[in-house]
């Protein structure tokens, strides 16, 4: 019976709509007439029929009437209804006065007609509606226990998913209410829910209620506000999802397939970035546009923005061959009409890299090519020499040799009163092209920010492949911090950056505030459903070779100038004469190559005399946490 109504719906409510119309019609006189109508009105009705099926049916399949499935009727279909009446009852209105003259036609019957048309094909839909969300009877579920659901927020996210939620018999969620801080919305009913209370009621209403899950949907929420609302959740001991913020919707959509579990990208999220897309489309649209280290963490999303902003072309250059091949298969398929080169190759290898710049003539360079990490470039400091230094001094001098218009380069806080050969490194780089910049026509614009969240080998993936494993959670220290942004935080202020810059200026990103790793690492273990001490154990193990507690983005003698941008910042910064620094870095380069490391450290020493080398040892033994006071041994 029901694959029979399925095929044949549309001529079933070609046929209910007829009789609709008709329907209104006859109720229009008999109210009319107090249900008593005369004969003479009877026979002008039974004349009318035809004309009102004609008019009115032409017009509710011009509007798609006919289309769609009531159970899904909304308030979008309930204009067209309106519209579609509303010219069907004014044609009509149009056939009775030319053709009768509106004889044996009260004009009341007209107006009622149409209110009864409208108020019967609206109505049934509704009704439809409702049955299917309130009581139409799932047999194939009607024994799954479902989860009892609190919404957090009741705006217009809220409302769509509990929208969705009753319009979908596939979902095990039984809705209970919303929750709402807007004291307007207090005592309220939305779609059907009552608005419960505060957030500050949470744990009274999940006792109450039996609330099992807690979906927080706010897509505009920030990161304190997200954080204060998981950490009631945990107090009150009940599971929580969040709706994606609003720059991961799509077109504006809201849906509870969208729901996930909540990461430490929403807890410390900051508001969105508001980018000038036209002065960053100014410098690279129709532009060939070079990215060094393009299957990095920061090289690869910087990729993915400058390829949406329809640059000519866009050449990847990367020493690893899988990353560089994911890169360009990902940018291939979302970018098919994008010129993309992907190139293997080293920024250490001179000839290479005048090679590439030659053939491909780049006129924006975003140099991402960089060893980071802190330990591994202690045990390897003429790596890092090689590659953070003359890497950069190789393609720096190919930006300008070449006639590149601007060319970015990414640096790190790390940079900043340096205790690692990393941040020494970068430090020195940075000398370089600021120094290459008051003798070039090319614009040498530096970016330096902090710690990225979920780039690879970055203190997060860490934690969640140590709690996965069953932990421990290793944290160097108590009271260490960090500045974090998210990758794509980072990559659009280095755009946005790189659109300001006249060359130079070493351009400061706002970080927020620093977050303890300590910290970081508790919440991940509660947001992964565990409970710190008696699932998972936090062990401290010592400050690694070469860091330090907090890191810093400015030097003593650096000021700071304002930009139009409110979260990026100028460091007044002054840089030696180049012809003095190439002679350095050129004798540091050259005790790299022969593996002098003693000269390297000395070298290094010399060109950034704000160079604290520190010499952490790792603990003789791990310290459990919260055991903080045998963290300050002389072992550190």
């Amino acid at each position: 019976m029901k694959e029979f109504i399925y095929k044949k719906r549309l001529y079933l409510i070609f046929l209910t709509t007829s009789f609709i119309i008709v329907g209104s019609l006859l109720l229009a006189y008999a109210v009319r007439f107090d249900f008593a109508i005369p004969t003479q009105y009877w026979l002008r009705f039974k004349v009318l029929i035809p004309a009102v099926l004609a008019i009115k049916l032409a017009i509710f399949w011009q509007f798609g009437c006919f289309k769609g499935w009531w159970r899904y009727v909304s308030l979008p279909d309930l204009i067209q209804i309106v519209k579609a009446n509303l010219l069907g009852s004014t044609i009509f209105v149009a056939y009775a006065v030319l053709i009768y003259r509106l004889d044996q036609i009260p004009r009341a019957v007209l107006v009622l007609d149409a209110i009864f048309c409208f108020l019967f094909i609206g109505g049934i839909r509704f009704i439809t509606r409702i049955y299917r969300e309130y009581y139409h009877p799932d047999s194939t579920r009607s024994n799954v226990v479902k989860t009892r659901v609190l919404l957090v927020g009741a705006g217009d996210a809220g409302q769509l998913i509990a929208r969705e939620v009753r319009s979908n018999i596939h979902l095990n969620f039984a809705l209970i209410g919303f929750i709402d801080d807007d004291p307007i919305k207090k005592k309220t009913t939305i779609q059907g829910l009552k608005v419960l209370g505060t957030q500050i009621d949470l744990n009274r209403i999940v006792d109450a209620y039996g609330i099992e899950e807690i979906i927080i949907a706010i897509p505009s929420a920030t990161g304190k506000e997200i954080r204060s609302i998981v950490e009631r959740c945990q107090r009150a001991d009940v599971r929580f999802k969040i709706l994606p913020g609003v720059g991961d919707l799509i077109d504006g959509r809201v849906s509870v397939q969208q729901v996930r579990d909540i990461d430490l990208n929403d807890l410390l999220g900051r508001d969105p970035i508001l980018l000038d897309k036209d002065q960053i489309s100014h410098y690279l649209e129709d532009k060939r546009v070079l990215v060094t280290g393009a299957g990095g963490s920061i090289g690869s999303e910087i990729c993915r923005q400058v390829a949406s902003f329809n640059p000519q072309k866009l050449i990847l250059f990367e020493n690893g061959e899988t990353p560089l091949f994911l890169i360009e298969q990902e940018l291939t398929q979302q970018f098919s009409e994008l010129m993309i080169v992907p190139i293997v190759g080293d920024v250490r290898n001179r000839s290479r890299v005048n090679a590439i710049f030659a053939e491909q003539m780049p006129q924006v360079v975003f140099h991402a090519a960089a060893y980071k990490h802190v330990p591994m470039m202690e045990k390897n400091p003429a790596e890092a020499v090689n590659n953070n230094i003359h890497g950069t001094q190789l393609t720096a001098d190919a930006a300008d040799r070449f006639g590149v218009e601007k060319f970015v380069m990414i640096s790190t806080d790390k940079a900043v009163r340096p205790t690692s050969v990393m941040g020494t490194t970068k430090r020195i780089a940075e000398m370089y092209v600021q120094s290459l910049n008051k003798c070039s026509k090319t614009s040498f614009v530096t970016t330096r920010f902090g710690n990225v969240l979920g780039s690879s080998g970055s203190v997060i993936p860490t934690f969640k492949q140590q709690i996965a494993n069953g932990g421990p959670v290793t944290v160097t220290h108590p009271e260490v911090t960090r500045f974090f942004m998210t990758i794509p935080e980072a990559t659009q202020l280095v755009l946005q950056a790189g659109s300001m810059g006249h060359g130079g200026e070493i351009y400061l990103f706002d970080m927020g505030e620093p977050v303890k790793i300590l910290s970081l690492a508790e919440k991940l273990i509660r947001l992964s459903g565990l409970q710190l001490h008696d699932d998972i154990e936090i062990i401290y193990t010592g400050l690694r070779p070469g860091e330090k507690l907090y890191e810093e983005l400015l030097l003593d003698d650096e000021g700071v100038l304002p930009t139009p941008h409110h979260k990026i910042c100028i460091a007044q910064s002054s840089a030696p004469s180049l012809n003095e620094l190439v002679k350095s870095i050129n004798a540091l380069v050259g005790d790299a190559k022969v593996m002098d490391l003693d000269g390297v450290r000395q070298k290094i020493l010399q060109l950034v005399p704000e160079y604290a080398p520190v010499k952490n040892k790792p603990l003789a033994k791990v310290i459990k946490h919260p055991a903080t006071a045998e963290i300050r041994s002389s072992n550190l």
